[in-house]
């Protein structure tokens, strides 16, 4: 009797200029994942961050620019291995700031769950509406945050994806089987008709 095989950890994208910050994500979202030697010198140069429960683990991976987030997206999706959520800095120069990068991410893949991060009101809420359009797969988190909070939204955008994608597909399997219940039904009747056009 073969055991079923475990369901793959939600999968995070950290997009980000600043490298430091790549790391305090990954202690917080995947604190396993983390060498001993780069944890001691993070937590020397930028203060201990909290982590959480080691069994409460996430797949991270890290971009510095938006134009690499998109690639990252892009290749995610083609593999059918596609990211739950992208944790996306506004100011990432010299590239793509957070909403452009926000922009070409969805057309990317339509389901992926975005938080911004931002310590600067770049943009009014008005604003990112105009750009981005009103959106559930938004959030905004201001920096200075907490890695609870940064937590906290990793656990309810990954499980809200997981919903939203499993709903989906649900949906399409009830159209498909409308679909073939429909055509089996114009068969009978066709049959129908001739046997009785025969008689």
């Amino acid at each position: 009797m073969t055991t079923p095989a475990a369901p793959e950890a939600p999968r995070i994208l950290v997009v980000d200029d600043l490298t430091a910050i790549h790391e305090d994500f990954r202690k917080i979202l995947a604190p396993g994942h983390t060498p001993a030697a780069l944890r001691a010198a993070a937590d020397a140069l930028f203060g201990s961050v909290s982590a959480p429960d080691p069994g409460i683990q996430f797949t991270l991976d890290c971009a510095q620019q938006g134009q690499e987030a998109l690639e990252l997206v892009t290749a995610a999706v083609a593999a059918g291995r596609p990211y739950s959520v992208a944790f996306v800095d506004m100011r990432m120069p010299p590239g793509w700031d957070g909403l452009e990068t926000t922009k070409r991410l969805w057309a990317a893949d339509r389901d992926l769950q975005v938080v911004i991060c931002t310590a600067y009101t770049d943009h009014s809420w008005a604003e990112m509406v105009n750009q981005l359009g009103r959106s559930d797969r938004l959030i905004i988190l201001k920096k200075p945050f907490e890695s609870i909070e940064v937590l906290q939204l990793a656990h309810a955008l990954a499980r809200k994806w997981e919903i939203t994608r499993r709903d989906r597909a649900h949906m399409a399997q009830l159209d498909r089987t409308v679909t073939d219940r429909t055509r089996e039904l114009h068969v009978a009747e066709e049959r129908f008709a001739q046997a009785f056009s025969a008689s």
